[in-house]
C-alpha cells in the first residue's frame, strides 16, 4: 500500500535516487526523535552502510523538484475530499529555530510559542510559509490541515548580503496562490490570519477567482461606494465615498441591527454569537479600493473582545466566513504535531539545497502518512491508544496514525506469511 501511494512521485527522480528516497521515507516513518540521515539509516539497520554519503545526496545534490512533488501531493489530497466539500487552503508561517554561520537564510523573527501579549520573544531561525488543505478524515471529527506546499522565505538581512531583492510574506503568498490556481484550475478559498489582511493580496485573489478570508484590524479604513458622477462633470472620478465609523465604535453601538446566529466555534462547540455585517470598500493610499464583506462578531462568553473578519467574495454567507476562519486553527495543530512526531527542527543540514528541501519533505510526510493510513484503514482497524489515565479517547490523533503505519511496516518485515 505504501509503495503504491509513493509510486506517484517516482517519475520525478532517477531510479537510483528513487530507491534511496523510498529508503529515507521509510526510515522517517519508523524513526523516533531527531530526523537526521544517520538516525534514519540506523533505524533501518544500515548503520554499517559503507556508502552512507549517497543518502545525504538525495537532499543536497540529486536532481528533483519540491514544487512538482507538491503538485502531485495536492492531487492525492484533493482525492480525499468528499463530494461537494469546498477546497479550503490555510496559509500561515512557522519558525524553524536554527543557528549557524553556514545557514544563510536565517533571521530574527517573533517566536509565537514563547511570546505573550505583554512580552515579545524573538528567535534566530528560518521562516517557512506553509499551505495546507483542509480535509475531513474518518478517524477524527475535526478536519485536519494537511500540508502540501512549503516555501522558505529568507530574511531581509540575508537577501541584502546576497544582493537579492527582498520578498515579503505577502509577496511569497501571491506567488504560491498563482501556482496553486494553475494546478487546481477551479475556484478555491484561501484562509489566513491578520498577517494576510492585505489589499494587494485581495486584488490578486479576486483576479485569480480565489476567495480570501482573513481577520481585519479594528482601525481599518472602510468607505461607502462612490456616488455616480454628474453627467458632464470634468476631472477624475471618485474611487470611494464617505468613510464609515470604526469597528470599535460599531461594536459598542447598541442601536445597530445585530443578528444572532449559532455557529461552530473553536473546539467544535456550537456557540450563539451576535454579528453585524456589510459590504464596503477597503481603501489605503496608493492602493485600488477593494470591495469586501466584513463581519463584526461579539462572543457573549468574552464580552470585552471584538473579532472582525472579511471576505473578498461579497456574496459569501456570514456563517460560511466564520466557519472557514475558525478552521484556520487546525494549521497550528499541524505545526505542533510535525515537531512532536516528525522531528521538524531536529535536522542538521547545512547546504542551501538540503535546508530548502528537508523541512518541506517532513511537512509533506505528515500528509502522506494520512493518505497511507486512510488506504490501510480499508483492511485494518485503526484504534486510538488508550491508557489508564486517558481512557476516554474516542478519536484517533496523529500519534495513533503514525503508530498504525509503524506496526504495519514492522509486521510486514518480521511476520510475513510464507509463500509455500
Amino acid at each position: 500500500t505504501i509503495i503504491t501511494i509513493l509510486s506517484a512521485f517516482a517519475p520525478l527522480m532517477s531510479s537510483a535516487t528513487w530507491l534511496k528516497a523510498t529508503t529515507l521515507i521509510k526510515g522517517a516513518l519508523l524513526c523516533r526523535g531527531p530526523r537526521r540521515i544517520t538516525s534514519l539509516l540506523r533505524v533501518l539497520g544500515l548503520s554499517n552502510e559503507p556508502r552512507f554519503e549517497k543518502y545525504h545526496r538525495v537532499l543536497n545534490r540529486d536532481k528533483w523538484s519540491c514544487v512538482l512533488c507538491a503538485k502531485i501531493l495536492l492531487g492525492l489530497l484533493i482525492a480525499l475530499l468528499p463530494s461537494g466539500f469546498p477546497v479550503i487552503v490555510l496559509v500561515d508561517e512557522t519558525l524553524e529555530r536554527r543557528k549557524g554561520k553556514q545557514i544563510r537564510a536565517k533571521g530574527y523573527y517573533r517566536d509565537a510559542v514563547r511570546s505573550t501579549q505583554k512580552k515579545v520573544v524573538k528567535c534566530l531561525g528560518l521562516k517557512w510559509i506553509c499551505m495546507t488543505l483542509v480535509v475531513p478524515l474518518p478517524w477524527n471529527k475535526r478536519p485536519w490541515a494537511l500540508p502540501f506546499l512549503t516555501v522558505l522565505a529568507p530574511s531581509k538581512q540575508a537577501n541584502e548580503k546576497q544582493g537579492r531583492s527582498h520578498r515579503t510574506t505577502v509577496d511569497w503568498t501571491i506567488s504560491m496562490v498563482k501556482l496553486v490556481t494553475r494546478w487546481l484550475k477551479r475556484s478555491w478559498i484561501l484562509v489566513g490570519d491578520g498577517a494576510y489582511a492585505c489589499i494587494e493580496l485581495g486584488h490578486r485573489c479576486r483576479k485569480l477567482n480565489v476567495t480570501l478570508i482573513s481577520r481585519l484590524r479594528l482601525d481599518a479604513c472602510l468607505y461607502e461606494f462612490p456616488e455616480p458622477a454628474p453627467k458632464g462633470k470634468r476631472g477624475r472620478k471618485r474611487v470611494k465615498g464617505k468613510r464609515i465609523c470604526s469597528f470599535k465604535d460599531l461594536a459598542q453601538d447598541a442601536s445597530q441591527h445585530w443578528i444572532e446566529a449559532d455557529v461552530k466555534w473553536y473546539g467544535g462547540q456550537l456557540l450563539r454569537i451576535r454579528y453585524l455585517t456589510g459590504v464596503n470598500l477597503w481603501y489605503k493610499a496608493g492602493e485600488k479600493p477593494l470591495p469586501i464583506r466584513w463581519v463584526v462578531v461579539i462572543n457573549p462568553n468574552q464580552p470585552g473582545r471584538t473579532d472582525v473578519f472579511f471576505s473578498t467574495d461579497t456574496n459569501l454567507l456570514v456563517t460560511d466566513i466564520i466557519r472557514c476562519f475558525v478552521l484556520r486553527w487546525n494549521i497550528e495543530v499541524t505545526f505542533e504535531e510535525v515537531r512532536e512526531h516528525l522531528g521538524v527542527e531536529t535536522q542538521r543540514q547545512w547546504s542551501d539545497k538540503a535546508i530548502g528541501r528537508t523541512t518541506p519533505v517532513l511537512m509533506g510526510l505528515y500528509s502522506l502518512a494520512c493518505v497511507i493510513a486512510k488506504e490501510m484503514r480499508q483492511s485494518t482497524l485503526l484504534q486510538p491508544a488508550l491508557t489508564s489515565w486517558y481512557d476516554k479517547k474516542d478519536q484517533a490523533t496523529f500519534s495513533d496514525v503514525i503508530a498504525f503505519i509503524r506496526r504495519t511496516i514492522w509486521a510486514e518485515k518480521y511476520f510475513s506469511n510464507s509463500s509455500m
